[in-house]
């Protein structure tokens, strides 16, 4: 194999995405201070507990949630099914801690119900009949209204490829329809089903705004306390560590499931293709309102709350300098965009032109940084660039270079670069699955070098998929809370940061604009690429 340009980019940019995971690794040997003997007698037991309990509790109920629709709108035909199909990933559009913020401003003693209720039946003591969602109940329904969009899509999909053989099958060997579900259905997506799971558990795990305004105590929230609130960088990395290695079982999990999925794709010979059952009026009615509840409580709850509070209080759109908010937060986005789309395409053709096993396993490893939570990121970021700068820079008597990266725009979308590679590498490398190699060799005896092969003719046909990875970095970085929060500038907000800091301070009307914003723009993005979510 020769060492040319393109290995030695593509191995610079996987190293660089792998830095804060080796860190973490790296950082699990270091001294702490005595804060490790307090917190391991009395909260550790706690964060691990805490961080259990969350995590069954979404599982559970993500996967009646994604599993139930996905059924739904796959094997039956009823008023609104199309509408329902592309509707219900509009949950991706609204961040757990801004449900939670929904959630208590809705339910709390004088809240929203409190004000329907009155305005319905006239005073009354309405409080003590208002259900309260807080706590750890809160918090598994915020998460789970969150996350299970990702249950919903890949369940769905893996139930569109299902063959009308299945079906029949099911019916020769005389199955009731719930039989047949549990019996050939539900085990034949299983794989998909998996999948799903394994990423709102990531996900879950790696929630830090819904557990903190819920005041629950989990390992990430431990991890973001240990750092700023004790000053202990090396206990954190030590949180880190542990958590991270579940995280990567949950990954592996699901790269695991993802390569068994293979039999339920579509395959065109001998297979007949899945027709939907007619429901009837009764049964149209239960599934429709099914699914609008659904729609209803993910999507259309928090938005008409944030309206509400918006239209109630409209002091707080004029006092706040949407323009400014917008304008910082397309900034970070157009950043992101280009800096993952450029590095994704070098190291994408990097290890396509040099077919190295080693870069291809170090990218591998590398593209696990979407599994980790951004406060782990940060947290090991910052503690990389603290090692190199009192080690090599301050070894020289040069300038510290802390301030270059951290607090700074730089850092920030180089944490993000880390955080959302995963999506752009993937993306781009599907992308290059479909492009033949023989392409490449044609093109090579056609005289073009290796780089005019890349900019003549790869660029060009990955467009479309440069577009999709765009939009997805775009709703991901619009929605990020805990790698601004820590690395942002002084005086730099987004809408997601904004929207955090007035409800930390119990201000959740004040939360409400710009959560209201961060929804309608993550909406449109999400609308925008949902025939590429949902394509056939």
């Amino acid at each position: 194999m020769k060492f040319n340009s393109w290995y030695l980019s593509s191995f610079i940019v996987s190293f660089i995405v792998a830095i804060p995971i080796l860190t973490v690794f790296a950082s699990f040997f270091q001294e702490t201070t005595n804060y490790f003997d307090i917190l391991k007698n009395t909260f550790l037991i706690e964060y691990i507990h805490n961080s259990l309990i969350l995590l069954l509790g979404v599982l559970v109920l993500t996967l009646f949630l994604g599993v139930g629709c996905a059924y739904v709108v796959s094997f039956y035909d009823f008023p609104g099914v199309k509408f329902f199909k592309w509707a219900l990933i509009l949950s991706f559009a609204v961040p757990a801690y801004i449900y939670a913020y929904s959630l208590t401003a809705f339910f709390e003693n004088f809240g929203t119900l409190y004000s329907i209720l009155k305005s319905l039946f006239g005073p009354g003591e309405y409080n003590q009949s208002i259900p309260k969602f807080d706590g750890m109940f809160g918090a598994i329904l915020s998460v789970s209204f969150s996350l299970f969009g990702y249950v919903y899509v890949l369940t769905r999909a893996s139930f569109h490829y299902q063959s009308q053989n299945l079906i029949e099958l099911g019916q020769n060997l005389g199955f009731s329809k719930y039989k047949s579900f549990f019996k050939i259905i539900l085990p034949s997506a299983r794989p998909a089903i998996v999948a799903g799971l394994a990423l709102v558990a990531m996900e879950t795990l790696s929630d830090f705004g819904a557990v903190s305004f819920f005041g629950i105590a989990t390992l990430t929230t431990g991890i973001y306390d240990s750092w700023i609130s004790f000053d202990d960088l090396a206990f954190a990395n030590q949180l880190s560590f542990f958590l991270l290695l579940f995280i990567l079982g949950l990954f592996f999990i699901e790269n695991i499931s993802r390569k068994k999925a293979q039999y339920h794709s579509p395959v065109k010979g001998g297979i007949k293709e899945k027709k939907k059952i007619k429901l009837n009026f009764s049964k149209g009615f239960l599934a429709f309102g099914f699914c609008f509840l659904v729609f209803l409580v993910s999507f259309l709850f928090p938005v008409l709350q944030m309206l509400y509070w918006t239209i109630i209080f409209p002091k707080n759109l004029f006092d706040l300098n949407t323009f400014q908010l917008f304008k910082n937060t397309i900034y970070l986005v157009f950043l992101s965009s280009v800096v993952l789309v450029i590095f994704s395409f070098i190291s994408n053709y990097g290890n396509r032109v040099t077919k190295s096993k080693f870069l291809n396993y170090l990218t591998t490893f590398s593209i696990t940084g979407y599994a980790i939570p951004g406060v782990i990121l940060a947290v090991a970021f910052i503690t990389f660039i603290a090692w190199f700068d009192n080690t090599f820079i301050k070894a020289f008597e040069f300038n510290s270079i802390k301030r270059v990266f951290i607090g700074s725009i730089f850092g920030l979308v180089i944490v993000y670069f880390i955080r959302f590679y995963s999506l752009a590498y993937n993306g781009l490398k599907t992308g290059y699955e479909r492009i033949n190699r023989s392409i490449d060799e044609s093109s090579y005896l056609l005289g073009y070098s290796k780089t005019k092969t890349f900019l003549g003719i790869h660029v060009p046909y990955l467009k479309n998929s440069v577009f999709l990875i765009g939009i997805l970095i775009t709703i991901e970085v619009i929605k990020e809370l805990p790698i601004t929060l820590i690395l942002r500038p002084f005086n730099f907000e987004t809408f997601a940061t904004t929207a955090y800091i007035f409800a930390s301070q119990d201000l959740l009307e004040a939360a409400a604009v710009p959560s209201l914003f961060l929804i309608l723009i993550a909406s449109t993005f999400i609308l925008i690429t949902s025939k590429f979510i949902l394509k056939d």
